[in-house]
């Protein structure tokens, strides 16, 4: 039986996107406590509150990528790399979080790169020693 991808990637959005908008909550209270001069406006609110929704959904979703057995590592890395790298920087960009500044993209995508490679790596290296384990009790 084949599983519907598109279902799962929808229902792990639905799961978890409400999560972002929870963050940046969390962040914008610690925010008021540590600036003085610290608010936003109901137009600032609504953006941060959808944005943050959609990347916490997208990136929920794009978990399903890695699960895809027809799919190779790297076509399944790439899928979710790309798909978690556009949310970001759309989100982003649109909070004017970061500046619409070719070098301070640079430097975010640099950034993103090498935590994302450290984190899959590490997941990656992970995985490998517990099922090296498993199959070694297995045998």
């Amino acid at each position: 039986m084949k599983k519907n991808y598109v279902k799962e990637f929808l229902h792990r959005g639905l799961l978890f996107g409400g999560f972002g908008p929870i963050i940046a909550g969390i962040v914008f209270f610690i925010l008021s406590l540590t600036l003085d001069d610290f608010s936003l406006s109901g137009q600032e609110m609504l953006l941060a509150i959808v944005s943050t929704y959609l990347l916490a959904f997208l990136q929920a979703g794009a978990s399903v990528f890695n699960q895809i057995e027809s799919w190779s590592v790297a076509k399944s890395m790439l899928c979710h790399f790309a798909t978690i790298y556009l949310a970001y920087v759309a989100c982003y960009l649109m909070n004017s979080w970061i500046p619409f500044d070719i070098k301070v993209i640079l430097i975010f995508t640099v950034i993103f790169v090498v935590l994302y490679l450290v984190i899959w790596l590490s997941v990656f290296f992970a995985v490998k020693a517990t099922s090296k384990r498993l199959n070694a009790k297995v045998k």
